[in-house]
């Protein structure tokens, strides 16, 4: 990671504050009210320095069960993109997105982006968290991919996590103001990293990163979606 500029997305002493809010408090609320499954961990062994993660949308718990799912040491400067409209017109959860996320706004308009950039994050070596689908699901179906994220890991040629989050919709749906009482199932897939190929074009590896989730989703619903563990369970993976 460049050490050129330390601000709040490089700095160690925002990365411990960071660690404190998601690991210490963040992390045990959002395991205590769902039941978390995470699998494929192993293949994140020899990631490292800058890369991009893209999930499916469908609930404000995705992101904290994706960056509690994550191996501290690629959690520790990860950055979430967020929707400048919402998280970052109001000053206090944009204070709190920033402590909890490290998080960055994004236009889902298609205008200019407030402050830093995507782009600019990632060439300094800042891995970033993006939802391609742009918002949550309304039903929990998947949705088409805009091909920012895949254009942005191919141009600074880093690897895409593909990451698949199941049950987060059954949950905790969109217009809900908190999850479903009962710990219902819910699981974080991680999927081999993927890069673009020679002359690949945006569209293709925006599609082959979309197919990828799916099958993740696919393959791991039944198993993640019918297990009653009691307790947060690491499969195929370590603990964290």
């Amino acid at each position: 990671m460049s050490a050129a500029i330390r601000d709040r997305f490089t700095s160690h002493s925002h990365a411990a504050a960071r660690f404190v809010a998601q690991r210490g408090l963040l992390k045990p609320l959002v395991w205590s009210v769902t039941s978390v499954t995470v699998l494929g961990r192993e293949r994140l062994a020899n990631v490292e320095d800058a890369y991009v993660v893209v999930a499916n949308h469908t609930s404000h718990l995705d992101t904290p069960l994706i960056m509690g799912a994550l191996p501290r040491r690629l959690a520790r400067h990860l950055a979430v993109g967020a929707a400048a409209d919402y998280f970052f017109d109001v000053w206090r959860r944009r204070g709190l997105t920033a402590l909890f996320f490290n998080a960055f706004p994004v236009d889902r308009t298609g205008g200019s982006a407030r402050g830093v950039s995507a782009k600019a994050l990632l060439n300094r070596g800042v891995p970033l968290l993006i939802f391609p689908e742009g918002t949550r699901s309304r039903d929990g179906s998947l949705g088409a991919f805009k091909p920012g994220a895949a254009a942005l890991a191919s141009a600074a040629e880093v690897p895409v996590l593909p990451v698949a989050v199941i049950g987060a919709h059954e949950a905790h749906p969109r217009g809900s103001n908190w999850p479903k009482p009962g710990r219902l199932p819910v699981g974080v897939v991680f999927g081999e990293p993927l890069t673009a190929f020679p002359g690949e074009l945006r569209s293709e590896f925006t599609e082959r990163i979309r197919s990828t989730i799916a099958a993740l989703s696919e393959e791991h619903s039944d198993r993640i979606l019918g297990t009653h563990a009691t307790s947060h369970r690491v499969l195929e993976g370590d603990r964290s």
